[in-house]
């Protein structure tokens, strides 16, 4: 089995140059991730009780939460008429989050498996599994804190919250390799192309600034993710209309 997937990824390697659907793909469910983040932004709660500026949206405070005090500065304490909303807001936004990490996994993955079509790099189709992987985690992390919601809206604390840290800080280096590589991949394909891919190889720096400090950098791992999706929806555009109206691929070796 191991001999036939081998032979299988020689053979892709040797194949001639042309279009790939996965362009297409990446593509579509770029563009539906994006219009369902944005939705979802509105589903989350809006403000917290007492969150540091820092964290930004109080879904990032939740994630990275540590403590019953931490809990009460997202969602308020009983006697806080909003805590009750907040709480809903919360749930339901984490509940319909399960659909968007299948819209940014399939888009990532999509994106990779692009790029491998196009450069022939086998370290872009092993990529694939990166944002995967990132959305198990997310899945996961997900189950633990709908069980540390409904222990503070019981006023139980929940052990689940010594294991939190582990499925967000995974999630967000994936995805933070997974823009690496989508950066370094760009710049094989031209000159504008390996700025835009320098960009977003440098903006997956504040990833790590924000594991370490969430109270004063976890406001930027928005702006840092951003980076490279909005990079690979670019070359997604580039790629789906070079193989539409051209029918040739993206990577032209006659041409910089």
């Amino acid at each position: 089995m191991a001999g036939g997937f081998q032979h299988w990824i020689e053979a892709q390697h040797e194949r001639p140059l042309a279009p790939t659907r996965f362009w297409y793909w990446a593509l579509a469910l770029g563009i539906a991730a994006a219009l369902f983040g944005l939705h979802l932004t509105q589903v989350f709660p809006q403000t917290g009780h007492d969150i540091a500026p820092g964290y930004g949206p109080p879904v990032l405070a939740f994630e990275f939460a540590g403590s019953q005090a931490d809990l009460e500065a997202i969602f308020g304490f009983f006697t806080d008429p909003q805590q009750v909303i907040r709480l809903a807001a919360m749930r339901a936004g984490n509940e319909q989050d399960y659909f968007y990490m299948l819209l940014y996994a399939g888009f990532l993955a999509s994106g990779c498996l692009a790029l491998w079509r196009e450069l022939r790099l086998r370290p872009l189709l092993a990529a694939a599994a990166l944002p995967v992987a990132a959305a198990l985690c997310d899945a996961y992390e997900n189950w633990l804190l709908f069980d540390i919601q409904a222990a503070f809206t019981a006023g139980d604390y929940s052990p689940a919250m010594a294991s939190l840290p582990y499925p967000v800080a995974a999630k967000f280096l994936l995805l933070a390799l997974t823009n690496v590589v989508i950066g370094a991949a760009a710049t094989q394909l031209g000159r504008w192309w390996a700025l835009f891919g320098t960009v977003a190889i440098l903006a997956a720096i504040p990833t790590v600034m924000a594991l370490i400090t969430p109270a004063a950098f976890a406001w930027a791992l928005i702006p840092s993710a951003a980076g490279g999706w909005l990079l690979l929806i670019a070359l997604a555009a580039v790629g789906s209309w070079r193989a539409l109206a051209r029918k040739r691929p993206l990577v032209d070796p006659g041409r910089d």
